[in-house]
């Protein structure tokens, strides 16, 4: 493969990903916010979800932290392509695509799945 086709392969794939990525951040956010209109605002949400949880975690922390980490994810994927085009962790582009798909979907997860929690306890 020359490296104007890798090159080619890797903005496609670079373009696929961060259209995705911030796609899911949109619904992760909508989400979040959807569900911090209806949320119990308290110090310790963590006693309301789950009262065997020994973990103190306000409202605040809860929705919005797995947002702000996609949304800082997306930035940094969207504004560092080039850095990420030098930076290589795996030799196959679509598989280190693949992984970082994975990982973003996994953090895509639990925010949904916070803010759905959120929004059975709210309602």
């Amino acid at each position: 493969m020359t490296d104007h086709a890798a090159t080619d392969s890797f903005s496609r794939l670079h373009r696929t990903f961060t259209t995705h990525l911030g796609i899911a951040v949109g619904l992760a956010w909508v989400t979040t916010l959807a569900a911090a209109t209806q949320a119990p605002w308290v110090r310790n949400i963590r006693a309301l979800i789950d009262p065997m949880a020994s973990r103190v975690e306000s409202t605040w922390s809860f929705l919005f932290a797995m947002p702000v980490v996609l949304t800082l994810a997306w930035l940094g994927a969207l504004y560092g392509r080039e850095t990420l085009r030098e930076l290589r962790a795996l030799p196959n582009d679509a598989a280190e695509f693949a992984l970082a798909a994975v990982v973003a979907f996994a953090v895509f997860y639990l925010s949904i799945d916070r803010a759905v929690s959120v929004l059975l306890i709210g309602g």
